[in-house]
């Protein structure tokens, strides 16, 4: 599938790393580093525009290493770019760690995966069809 994007950053469009990759990263595209204290949040924009097709979003997710080593992630994650906005793509970058986190210019901050989706119609009913976990909530599975 060919995506049609506006970069307007001074970095590379977002690639796969490796063959097996589902996500591309997306990097940080600031005019000068920005410091997040521990459990602040701001957002930061990529400079990339994107059209997708009508039946697929882009969903944006936390790098598990950025993650793991700095405490930064996403908030709203996954985050969903619809088919149908334009807008630039921007991050929520949440600092989770207990010491500040610097975020510098063109730092990868984030991962891309696009997916494809369906739009459902509603039929209302009066009742479900029963399954061997039924209501089951929060941790049922499993139990004996």
């Amino acid at each position: 599938m060919t995506v049609r994007i506006i970069n307007r950053s001074a970095h590379p469009l977002p690639k796969y790393e490796t063959t097996g990759s589902a996500g591309m990263d997306l990097r940080a595209n600031i005019d000068s580093p920005v410091t997040l204290q521990p459990l602040a949040r701001t957002l930061i924009p990529t400079g990339l525009f994107i059209e997708l097709p009508h039946g697929y979003e882009a969903q944006i997710r936390a790098r598990s290493g950025l993650a793991l080593k700095r405490g930064l992630t996403m908030l709203n994650s996954p985050g969903t770019i619809d088919s149908d906005y334009r807008g630039e793509i921007k991050c929520i970058v949440v600092n989770l760690s207990d010491e500040p986190q610097t975020i510098e210019p063109g730092d990868r901050i984030a991962q891309m995966i696009i997916a494809r989706y369906e739009q459902i119609t509603w039929q209302e009913v009066e009742s479900l069809a029963d399954t061997d976990r039924s209501a089951g909530g929060f941790g049922s599975t499993g139990k004996q």
